[in-house]
């Protein structure tokens, strides 16, 4: 289960995972964010405290013990899918997408094991609109999905569609 790119798959993946939990548990028990409540940074962005028992956005609450280990269930089983995909990757780029994902996931993965919720925490507003709070993790998610769908669209029509 290692390919020619696992090795900067895992550094990179680990940076990101390392990243985000430091940022979280700062913000938990160094900053004590519960306690000092939410804090303005810009007009525009608030550092807050939100358990998140859901997934990307909120959806899918999950209110009891077996919502939450169903879904740290599937953040693994994702999580080995994605690693088996990046042992067959043959380009960095696709690599260093697949390790965004995976550092992101096995980090709101780590906060739904220890807490039984993703701690978010980021939280942009434009006037009365409000974007979703988020963390690190997700930075990391949507990056990495966002560089697969690159990596998917960039080179044209697969040969399966010729």
């Amino acid at each position: 289960m290692w390919g020619q790119y696992s090795r900067l798959v895992f550094w990179i993946a680990l940076a990101g995972l390392v990243l985000d939990q430091a940022s979280k548990l700062w913000l938990l028990h160094g900053f004590d964010l519960a306690q000092a409540g939410p804090v303005a940074v810009l007009p525009v962005l608030d550092i807050v405290l939100v358990w998140n028992r859901g997934i990307s956005y909120g959806l899918f609450q999950q209110d009891g013990e077996l919502g939450r280990w169903l879904l740290a269930a599937v953040t693994v089983v994702a999580t080995l899918g994605l690693w088996v995909w990046s042992v067959r990757a043959e380009k960095s780029f696709l690599a260093l997408a697949l390790a965004l994902v995976i550092g992101g996931a096995v980090g709101n993965g780590i906060d739904r094991l220890i807490y039984g919720a993703v701690v978010d925490f980021v939280h942009f507003h434009i006037g009365d609109f409000s974007w979703y709070v988020f963390n690190l993790a997700d930075v990391w998610i949507v990056a990495g999905v966002a560089g697969l769908l690159y990596d998917g669209f960039k080179g044209g029509p697969n040969s399966a569609a010729k």
